[in-house]
């Protein structure tokens, strides 16, 4: 795993290369660091492989702090990363076989072991028949394939690549590039340094890119620039996303659809065209909407804005006119004559008297009180 904290780079004369760069690679990733020229990714891989010391801030390597490594232990550093240069490398007065081995005969490796390993890696990279050639023999590709037999020599956890396609044709380019890939999909992490902006978009792997000393980009299954990353062919486009169309439109064609049995509420779309509907030109007003379940009016202070219809008035229906010739009717009273009155007043009098008066009847008692009845007063 690497690990950038906060990494600063100034030169003596003065140039920021690195302003406070912190990210992360895991072990096992591909990983291509981009950017214009100048703008600090070759400082940024230097200080990978500890050719640069930063100024300021830690880069830790499989939980070593290698910005503050003694330099004694910069060598065996070294000897777990595999290095590939833009510029080769190569010893002109060695064989193939010969610059590949150099690197494990530096380390200690057996002869015997160390033969085996070369012709493992020469066969990995498809050269075992120049083992025997000189550098200057081969072409750029070939050399390119060379220094990377070399890196794979001691089975790193590490590869790193700066500009490893600069100097050669597209096509050997890709063929370094599959190389490279076959080696990660083995679980050796690879950082790659570059400016082939088509095998960044083809490859579609994670993407650092650095601008003036900051990282202003660090994308997973990203191309060269951002606006290539999870882009997709028009026809996918055009297969899976609706056409678009604006609600104006289906507003227009749009039709009120049925009310089921029972709905209370009306729609505002099926107002709209019962008012577009209506021959009569008459006032519009707004009215409470009568409610199926209650029959107590609805006061306007209690209505809702959705509680509302719009609903034609009807005219109240004024009275003609009377015509020149008729005369307007006169309400028909009925008269009472004047012996009617006097009758029905003077039974109200006797009915009065009667209840007021008391009929006196003769008293046949005696004056002693006694009364004998058929006999005569003697």
């Amino acid at each position: 795993m690497i690990r950038f904290e906060n990494v600063h780079k100034t030169y003596k004369t003065g140039t920021d290369a690195l302003r406070g760069v912190t990210f992360t690679i895991r072990d096992g990733e591909f990983v291509f660091i981009i950017g214009k020229s100048g703008s600090g990714k070759s400082t940024l891989m230097k200080c990978i492989t500890r050719e640069e010391k930063p100024t300021e801030g830690l880069v830790i390597i499989d939980k070593f702090c290698i910005s503050k490594m003694p330099r004694a232990l910069i060598p065996i550093l070294r000897r777990q990363i595999g290095i590939i240069y833009q510029d080769f490398r190569l010893i002109e007065t060695k064989t193939v076989e010969e610059n590949i081995a150099f690197a494990g005969e530096i380390i200690g490796v057996p002869r015997k072991k160390l033969h085996q390993m070369v012709d493992i890696v020469l066969g990995a990279v498809g050269l075992r028949d120049k083992a025997n050639s000189m550098p200057l023999e081969l072409s750029g590709g070939e050399q390119q394939r060379v220094a990377i037999a070399r890196a794979m020599l001691n089975s790193p956890k590490l590869i790193v690549a700066d500009e490893p396609t600069g100097n050669l044709d597209p096509e050997t380019s890709e063929a370094i590039m599959a190389l490279l890939a076959e080696i990660n999909r083995n679980g050796t992490t690879v950082v790659v340094c570059t400016h082939d902006s088509n095998l960044v978009d083809a490859m579609k792997k994670r993407v650092i890119e650095v601008d003036d000393g900051l990282i202003v980009r660090d994308e997973k299954g990203s191309g060269y620039t951002a606006e290539d990353k999870h882009a997709l062919p028009q026809s996918m486009l055009d297969e899976f996303v609706p056409e678009v169309i604006p609600l104006t439109t289906l507003e227009k064609e749009s039709e009120p659809l049925p009310e089921f049995p029972g709905e209370e509420n009306e729609k505002p779309a099926a107002q709209d065209k019962t008012e577009d509907k209506m021959d009569d030109k008459s006032a519009i007003t707004v009215l409470p909407k009568e409610k199926k379940k209650e029959n107590k009016p609805v006061l306007p202070s209690e209505m809702n804005e959705d509680e509302v219809s719009v609903l034609p008035v009807q005219k109240e229906e004024e009275p003609e006119p009377p015509k020149k010739d008729e005369k307007p009717e006169q309400t028909k009273v009925e008269t009472v004559s004047t012996d009617v009155k006097e009758e029905i007043k003077n039974e109200i009098t006797s009915d009065k008297s009667d209840k007021d008066v008391v009929k006196e009847e003769p008293d046949d008692s005696d004056p002693d009180g006694v009364t004998f009845d058929g006999e005569d007063d003697t």
